[in-house]
């Protein structure tokens, strides 16, 4: 893990070394904010896979020195040789989900802080079109909506009652404030509709609170990681309430923060099957084939995050797809491995 870690931060510091020159970034935020928890950050994230070519490499030791061979001659079970492992594998699962959920969330907003500050200056908008529900009964629409300035364009927010339009507001165009924290309308109307009468106010200019910040027209996606497991579950069912069309994202991250720890237990009975066989490569052919596997697994789960995105796939079912996959094989293996 130490190797490519550091392999990462030479990649890394390679990519962002002209922003963080062109930002000036303070040496200790670099060091202390960013690249600490960006170790933390992806070290849990590979750490199933790094534990696997860790059982490959430590078992293929054992069966290419015979000590495999030697146990089962002894009376050891194939099954009873798994118990380290397993024991093993629960420690290491466990760290990894509570990481997932809890710790790794807080240092992911100190390096996402960072990297708005000095890295990434600029954030995913939603520009054309917009219609979002903000609460129950009340909708808006922006033709256009310009994050970079918090100013948008043929504004309209409605207020509904069940199915009976209660009152319709437009402005031509409006900008947030950010010293009061406000929205300034300009040349609007009102439209206040009772039963089949409605009252109708026009202005200029019109400063005034509404639900809704620029922030929600500004957010990547990716800020999902830094919310903790209660703090997502909330942000979801806003999401819900507000009719976002990234749900499937938000679910994607919080499904594969449960399937990511539970993949150690499959990799690691894939890895002590296939390596406790002594084969002619000894450990580089048993290291090959398990980095040929890996390499399939990360595909497996971009496969199945693009068709849950793109494709309507349940996103419960796409983030432990690669899971039931490789369980089907480890048990295969498993089965043929040597007893």
């Amino acid at each position: 893990m130490a190797l490519i870690m550091l392999i990462a931060i030479i990649f890394d510091v390679s990519e962002q070394i002209d922003d963080l020159i062109r930002t000036r970034a303070p040496l200790s935020s670099i060091l202390f904010n960013y690249y600490k928890n960006f170790v933390l950050f992806y070290g849990n994230l590979f750490s199933p896979l790094l534990t696997f070519i860790a059982v490959i490499f430590f078992t293929s030791q054992l069966a290419n020195r015979t000590e495999i061979v030697a146990m089962l001659s002894g009376g050891v079970s194939f099954s009873r040789l798994m118990w380290p492992y397993f024991i093993s594998a629960t420690i290491l699962a466990a760290g990894s989900f509570y990481l997932n959920n809890y710790l790794v969330p807080k240092a992911n907003r100190e390096r996402m802080e960072f990297e708005s500050e000095y890295i990434h200056t600029y954030k995913r908008t939603l520009n054309q079109g917009i219609h979002k529900q903000i609460k129950p009964g009340e909708m808006i629409y922006f033709e256009k909506f310009n994050s970079k300035n918090n100013v948008g364009y043929r504004f309209t927010l409605e207020e509904w009652d069940g199915v009976d339009l209660k009152k319709k507001l437009f402005a031509n165009y409006v900008k947030w404030d950010t010293a009061a924290s406000q929205w300034t309308l300009e040349n609007y109307y009102i439209r206040t509709y009772y039963g089949n009468h409605e009252n109708v106010v026009e202005g200029k200019a019109l400063d005034t609170v509404l639900a809704f910040t620029p922030d929600e027209f500004a957010s990547r996606i990716e800020d999902t990681q830094r919310m903790d497991v209660n703090e997502l579950n909330e942000f979801i069912e806003e999401q819900r309430l507000k009719g976002s069309p990234n749900i499937p994202y938000y679910l994607i991250e919080k499904h594969t923060r449960n399937a990511l720890p539970f993949s150690t237990y499959i990799l690691t009975l894939i890895g002590v099957a296939m390596s406790s066989r002594k084969v002619r490569g000894g450990i580089g052919a048993h290291i090959a084939a398990g980095l040929a596997l890996a390499v399939t697994y990360i595909l497996a789960m971009k496969v199945s995050t693009v068709y849950a995105t793109n494709a309507g796939l349940n996103p419960l079912i796409a983030a432990w797809v690669p899971n039931i996959l490789y369980g089907i094989l480890a048990v295969y293996i498993y089965i043929k491995a040597p007893k």
